[in-house]
């Protein structure tokens, strides 16, 4: 199987610096998960949750040196599924796309359920599966209708302000420290291995997104200098902000934070004991924004994946269709909410993160390997890439840690994932055997 052919591009600009780079990785990072992620740790690991953030906030340094360096030698749009087919192979590339595909889109299934919980806090009165899956429904729905009238009115509904999901969590860390008591934060027996990696697991939901931003590393002025600092500015940003937060509202509720209760909007039950029922209302607010950005940028971009796999063969030709008045994939677009909402009603942000998690880690992991790769074959060597310190040796134990996290992933996890990778290599074979008689053949471009 050949390698695909490099395609030329223009000549980057080099214009952004360590502060911008640092901010996008920060801003693409902090998400929904941390609004409900701490009740989860404290279930799993007590006090000593704080040791699962160290070990996910070193994983995602790693490999994010490995992606900038293989997004810098493959200075071309399409992201890992890019540079992994350049180092690897069209096959790996094609996969990597799919599994991204289903990452995010299982993603998008979890952060829609603490979006319903987040909103259903809200009206007193209002709760259980049906009210639930209607708000999902017509949320979902409505996105999908924003979307498939226009990509333009689709950018604007999804341009929320970052600051609106993080201002709330400084807040919340400043007014909380002088509620914490001591007696709260002691820490036990040390957890296993197990345990800390079943943790780490789920907790690395949190720390995705930053292959987004690393995407323009390419772009970035004196990478050999500005990325590692970058990348360790902006995962030291992140750490330190979520620590805090499971700090606060471990010190605060103590075992109280681990209680079933308390894990849809822990934030808010810990805000309740220092700012009352307006402290609980304004993080659930910001629960409500943060979700919901995220719903409509992903509502926005992901389902051109589908388009994309349908244009180069790899799914039906319905889902290449555009609509005549707006120009949309509107087939795509549709077919992403139905499939968005489904997961939605029928999983829950534990399990749906886990599954999400397996498909992005492999993503990673293979990004590790086609970083090493692309090192060996010195591609992109007269564009001066950036070049990772210590690069001969990084990849293998960033690969080494996701491999230990992958080893906690679920059965039906495992099943999920092997299910699309099996449906993607039929689809990839498929295809390659339809287009040999002409000898045709071109990289997929999801």
């Amino acid at each position: 199987m050949s390698s695909p052919v490099p395609v030329a591009q223009p000549a980057l600009q080099r214009v952004i610096g360590v502060r911008g780079l640092a901010a996008a990785i920060f801003n693409i990072t902090v998400g929904a998960a941390i609004f409900v992620l701490p009740a989860h740790m404290a279930s799993g690991l007590g006090a000593a949750a704080p040791l699962a953030y160290l070990v996910c906030a070193v994983a995602t340094a790693l490999v994010a040196l490995c992606i900038a360096e293989a997004g810098s030698r493959v200075p071309q749009s399409g992201g890992p599924y890019a540079y992994v087919g350049t180092a690897l192979g069209p096959y790996a590339g094609f996969l990597c796309g799919v599994m991204l595909w289903l990452g995010i889109t299982l993603a998008m299934g979890a952060v829609s359920t603490v979006f319903a919980d987040a909103a259903l806090e809200l009206l007193p009165g209002v709760s259980g599966p049906l009210p639930r899956a209607v708000l999902l429904i017509a949320v979902i729905g409505g996105l999908a209708v924003v979307n498939i009238r226009g990509a333009a009115l689709g950018s604007n509904v999804s341009g929320i302000a970052t600051v609106a999901k993080i201002v709330p969590l400084i807040v919340f860390v400043a007014l909380g420290l002088s509620h914490v008591r001591a007696e709260n934060l002691a820490v036990g027996p040390l957890p296993s291995l197990s345990r800390l990696g079943e943790s780490g697991l789920l907790l690395m939901f949190a720390f995705f997104g930053m292959e987004s931003a690393l995407q323009v590393s390419g772009e970035v002025r004196d990478g050999a200098r500005a990325v590692p600092r970058a990348i360790a500015l902006a995962v030291t940003g992140v750490g330190v902000l979520y620590i805090s937060v499971q700090l606060v509202a471990q010190g605060i509720l103590g075992s109280a934070l681990a209680a079933p209760e308390t894990a849809k909007a822990p934030l808010a039950a810990a805000a309740t004991q220092f700012a009352g029922q307006t402290g609980a209302t304004l993080i659930l607010v910001a629960m409500i924004v943060s979700t919901f950005g995220f719903m409509t940028a992903t509502m926005l971009a992901t389902p051109r994946t589908l388009f994309a796999f349908a244009v180069d063969g790899y799914l039906p030709q319905a889902l290449a269709r555009v609509h005549r008045a707006h120009q949309t994939p509107y087939v795509a677009i549709a077919i992403q909410g139905v499939i968005v909402c489904a997961i939605a009603i029928t999983g829950t942000y534990v399990k749906l993160a886990i599954l999400a998690d397996v498909a992005v880690l492999l993503v990673y992991l293979a990004c590790c390997l086609g970083a090493w790769r692309l090192r060996r074959l010195n591609t992109g060597a007269a564009d001066k890439p950036f070049v990772m310190p210590a690069g001969g040796i990084v990849p293998w134990v960033a690969a080494a840690l996701i491999v230990a996290l992958l080893a906690r992933g679920t059965a039906d996890a495992w099943k999920l994932t092997g299910g699309v990778i099996a449906a993607a290599s039929l689809a990839f074979l498929w295809r390659r055997r339809r287009l040999q008689p002409s000898g045709q053949g071109s990289y997929p471009t999801p």
